[in-house]
């Protein structure tokens, strides 16, 4: 083969060193890869893995000293978020991708999400019918969250101020990460210590992330635990637009940490407000009815003063002589006394009439002060001469 001495010369040392230094200056020293997890493996303690899509794919590794400080470790099939650096051994002109960080991406967390939701549904534990009652005035309450946390400060502000009289047990569990049999743990322990400690309900927050930070309540056996937990469950996890598996099978799902202590606690100012209208209302009612009660005493006490015996004989005493004012009015006497006078026949018939009499019938005329004897004369009709 001819020389043409206008083509570089490499050994194979010199091409690869090119070829480092060529990607060093021309490619970022960071990026963001998408991509879906094949044949992890754990050698020396590092994690190898090939990042794979539909048309690619491509080594990875995250070193051991990095793999401790990962939130999540990916599976077989995990759909991930890759932030990555490119590692070039001109050695042997190897390429791979070193993972400072991965999280799964957000399609492998909504997957992971309709499977189990598909796998509960049909044992009904998402049935809103199965959904029990909050309690109306819980007497203690376990907050499960991060702590310290702006979340649980914001949560603990508002149960002050709503209703101080409920307490509040802060349970630290981790809330990121494959954690869930941490949190599985701090679960079954508030559970089993609650009837010691009156606990009636229980709160499962987390403040904001995205949705894929949210991906630890989307286990399958949390969700089984939420579900056959003694005590009413309340989530608050994320945004308001954040919906994972726990909030399916709780309760009551809140749109955030502080919507669900809003949703548990009563606020005392308007249940004050509540407690003073109902006050008026009861005295108002109370008012009404000792009118009521005063008005059907003094019937009873008018009624029983006129059944008293004296009492009875007064009006007795005032229908007599009534009776006898109007007697009196009708007696004959008082015509008498009037100059008026009564005729009787022998036979004691009191005449009406002068047909009742003949010539020389005996009469007796009774006057007020006594009695006529006399004959009759004659007899004559009115109008007659």
């Amino acid at each position: 083969m001819s020389s043409d001495p206008g083509l570089p010369r490499f050994s194979v040392a010199e091409l690869n060193q090119a070829i480092g230094s060529l990607l060093e200056r021309g490619f970022a020293p960071r990026f963001l890869l998408e991509a879906t997890v094949s044949r992890p493996q754990l050698k020396k303690g590092h994690l190898w893995l090939t990042l794979v899509d539909e048309q690619a794919s491509i080594s990875g590794v995250v070193w051991s000293s990095q793999l401790s400080k990962l939130s999540f470790q990916p599976s077989e099939g995990d759909g991930v978020l890759v932030v990555g650096k490119l590692n070039f051994w001109a050695s042997r002109a190897s390429l791979c991708v070193q993972i400072l960080d991965l999280r799964p991406s957000l399609s492998a967390v909504l997957r992971q999400f309709e499977r189990v939701r598909e796998l509960l549904e049909p044992e009904g534990l998402l049935d809103p019918q199965r959904k029990r009652p909050l309690p109306a005035l819980p007497t203690a309450i376990a907050l499960l969250t991060s702590s310290p946390s702006s979340a649980l400060a914001d949560m603990l502000r508002t149960a002050k101020e709503r209703w101080p009289a409920t307490r509040i047990f802060v349970v630290p569990i981790p809330v990121q990460g494959p954690v869930e049999n941490q949190i599985r743990a701090r679960l079954a322990d508030v559970i089993e210590r609650s009837g010691a400690l009156g606990i009636d309900a229980i709160v499962v927050a987390r403040g904001g992330g995205s949705r894929e930070d949210l991906a630890v309540f989307d286990s399958e056996q949390l969700a089984r635990d939420l579900a056959a937990c003694p005590l009413p469950v309340v989530t608050g996890l994320g945004h308001e637009d954040d919906t994972t598996i726990a909030d399916l099978v709780a309760d009551y799902r809140a749109a955030t940490p502080t919507a669900a202590v809003v949703a548990l606690l009563p606020d005392r100012h308007s249940l004050a407000l509540a407690l003073g209208q109902q006050q008026a209302l009861l005295k108002q009612s109370l008012r009404h009815r000792l009118q009521a009660e005063q008005l059907r005493l003094d019937a009873n006490q008018k009624r029983l003063q006129q059944l008293q015996p004296r009492e009875l004989i007064a009006q007795l005493r005032l229908r007599l002589e009534q009776r006898l004012e109007l007697l009196q009015a009708l007696s004959p006497q008082r015509l008498l006394a009037r100059g008026f006078a009564l005729v009787h026949r022998s036979d004691g018939q009191l005449l009406r009439s002068v047909e009742q009499v003949n010539p020389g019938d005996a009469l007796q005329v009774v006057l007020v002060d006594g009695r006529i004897e006399s004959v009759v004369q004659s007899v004559n009709a009115e109008g007659n001469g």
